[in-house]
């Protein structure tokens, strides 16, 4: 790989050049993506993750499924089990269906949202919710009220 191209590389992967390694005995480009600030969970959130990875856990226990067993059948690795069992934030929602549907508990997501007493309150109440803000007016600049647009009265010169 060229010096050129490993830069074009650096810039299309939105690298730092601190992050870049090369290895110039074997000419291996080794570089580290740049870690995503990611999203701060309240502590409520990570109990609610905690407490659901939890169940799920006692449930493949019930069953007398090993992690791998469970893992294999819902076709994700086993640290992803792990990550699901521990209330990791980074776990996706397929992955977790793919484990509920395993444990034949698949419906118990269509329960999430399924009351919400906000909103039917909301709807009761008979309030619109708007699906987006209201359009700002348009402000003329300072140039664009001197400029004549043709409806203004014409000067009558003598």
């Amino acid at each position: 790989m060229t010096h050129k191209e490993m830069i074009n590389c650096l810039i299309s992967k939105s690298l730092n050049i601190s992050q870049l390694h090369i290895n110039s005995s074997a000419c291996l480009l080794n570089f580290k993506q740049m870690k995503s600030k990611g999203t701060n969970y309240t502590q409520k959130q990570k109990n609610v993750l905690a407490t659901l990875g939890e169940n799920i856990k006692l449930a493949r226990l019930r069953r007398k499924l090993s992690m791998r067993s469970m893992a294999e059948r819902a076709g994700i690795a086993t640290s992803t089990l792990n990550n699901i069992e521990d209330g990791s934030p980074s776990v996706s929602l397929g992955s977790y269906l793919q484990v509920l549907s395993v444990l034949r508990l698949e419906d118990d997501l269509l329960l999430i949202a399924d009351k919400d007493p906000v909103g039917r309150q909301i709807q009761d109440a008979g309030l619109i919710v708007k699906k987006r803000a209201p359009k700002k007016k348009k402000t003329l600049s300072a140039i664009e009220h001197v400029i004549d647009k043709g409806d203004s009265e014409k000067p009558e010169f003598e």
